[in-house]
């Protein structure tokens, strides 16, 4: 009768949210389906999957990456199916509700925690009596009172998805661009439980766990437990190796947690950072607390004496920063030696604080989903379009690995300066930053390299010395399912 659902980015990803109402619906639960779908696809089609299960109410999981394309599947499906109850739930209909074209075609919709929430108002749609009220507020129940959800990942999530896991929930910081500023606190699951229900995992073959905790390492005595029974887990099948994902606070790394993480070896641990900004003008402004030289520090600690994979975030487009102070933030950055350096682009997320700033500085955000900046009072609307270039050029070259040994030609002594330089080129060029071959980068490359005055020879033997990694890259992937990107830093290593 109850049907979940939701438009996933990619099949990869397995909803938690969904498993998590799944496993909360009690006496609904034998009635209960579950079925995923991947952005992209016809809306159409995507309905007339869901009518086959003949259910009585879908629920939606609405995303920033998907309430456009299940605005659609809602719409066609109240059109054809009017008599299906749909409610939705997520971040994306959690606040500014009443502006929002999806919610209209909805029939109810539960706001923020819906746990125990959307169960109940399933007994109520099926029942009575009948809720009078469209929008409702989620309950924030005790989470020893949350089931929790991992048996309901499948055998075929565990062989070809990534699975998601959380040992906590919600944030004590309350950086304004991040829905997490919203919350009191972070609160802990039980981690006897939890971390029964990883070895439940791991003995049905999971070997990939992504954790969604935005604060994984607050919580030290915890963090250590969790990474344990990781280690314990790489002791005892060292040529079945476990991949781990974590957020991590960048200024709080005390050496217990370095010296457990210093004993993984490499392609089993990645580290999520968020630096955001060095500037500490900018910092203060959207209520970001943050010790950069601690930071840095423990980003450069991590590169050197860790094998962890370091994933570390800037934003671009921050109330009060401008291009000069973000560029002295990545040069910085890049001097400290990641793997990775995310260029992201400020994004308004409905209900996040960082709309107080609109007005003081000139913030100018896209309409429509995702929600990014356009211009502020310090970047005009042009140089933030080469900024979104340089973001998607400095992925294609830096971040996927594949440029490894070239990268550091092109960025010269001016990290920023350079790249921009080049982004700016490539663009001229191409007239495109998406769907560009391989060969054709490569060879732009050489062109520009060229330009710049580096020895033909010389340009020649670096980027065949990455064509030759490429080709030597399966020999050196050292764990099963270890991301890509990731083994292409180590074999370029």
């Amino acid at each position: 009768m109850i049907l979940l659902s939701t438009l996933n980015a990619r099949y990869s990803h397995a909803s938690l949210g969904l498993r998590y109402l799944l496993a909360n619906m009690g006496d609904l639960q034998a009635q209960t389906r579950l079925q995923e779908f991947v952005i992209g696809g016809k809306a159409a089609d995507v309905v007339e999957r869901i009518l086959a299960h003949r259910p009585r109410i879908v629920g939606f999981g609405v995303y920033i990456w998907n309430v456009e394309e299940t605005t659609q599947v809602v719409a066609l499906l109240k059109r054809v199916a009017p008599e299906v109850t749909v409610v939705l739930g997520g971040p994306e209909v959690s606040y500014e509700t009443q502006e929002q074209a999806i919610v209209r075609h909805a029939d109810y919709v539960v706001t923020g925690w819906g746990d125990v929430s959307f169960p109940a108002l399933c007994r109520q749609i099926l029942y009575g009596p009948k809720p009078l009220m469209k929008i409702h507020a989620g309950v924030q129940p005790p989470l020893d009172d949350i089931a929790l959800p991992y048996g309901h990942y499948t055998d075929e999530d565990i062989a070809h998805r990534t699975l998601y896991v959380e040992a906590s929930r919600g944030c004590p910081f309350k950086c304004e661009f991040c829905l997490s500023s919203l919350d009191k606190t972070a609160w802990p699951f039980d981690l006897d439980a939890f971390l029964g229900e990883l070895e439940s995992l791991h003995a049905r073959g999971a070997r990939l766990f992504k954790f969604v905790d935005r604060t994984f390492n607050l919580n030290v005595k915890a963090s250590l437990r969790i990474m344990q029974f990781f280690l314990d887990k790489l002791a005892a099948h060292p040529d079945d190796p476990v991949y781990a994902h974590f957020e991590v606070v960048p200024d709080h790394l005390p050496e217990a947690l370095k010296a457990a993480i210093a004993q993984f070896p490499a392609g089993t641990l990645q580290f999520e950072i968020g630096i955001q900004s060095f500037n500490p003008e900018v910092q203060t402004l959207v209520s970001r607390r943050q010790n950069n030289e601690k930071a840095a520090d423990n980003i450069r600690w991590l590169c050197t004496q860790s094998q962890a994979h370091l994933h570390v975030d800037l934003i671009a487009g921050l109330p009060g920063e401008d291009i000069a102070s973000f560029a002295q933030g990545f040069d910085k950055l890049v001097a400290l030696g990641p793997h990775e350096i995310q260029f992201g682009i400020l994004k308004r997320l409905r209900g996040t604080p960082i709309i107080r700033h609109t007005e003081p500085f000139g913030l100018v955000f896209d309409p429509y989903p995702p929600y990014a900046i356009l211009a502020t009072d310090r970047i005009a609307f042009a140089d933030m379009q080469r900024l979104v270039r340089f973001a998607r050029y400095w992925d294609l070259l830096a971040n996927s690995g594949r440029f490894a040994n070239t990268l550091p030609h092109i960025l010269g002594g001016s990290p920023f300066e350079r790249f921009m330089a080049l982004s700016d080129w490539l663009y001229t060029k191409t007239d495109a930053t998406h769907r560009i071959a391989l060969d054709k980068l490569a060879a732009l490359v050489r062109q520009w390299l060229g330009e710049q005055g580096m020895d033909a020879m010389a340009v020649e033997a670096v980027l065949a010395s990455d064509y030759a990694g490429r080709v030597q890259r399966p020999h050196a992937e050292p764990a099963r399912k270890a991301q890509e990107r990731q083994v292409r830093h180590l074999a370029a290593g």
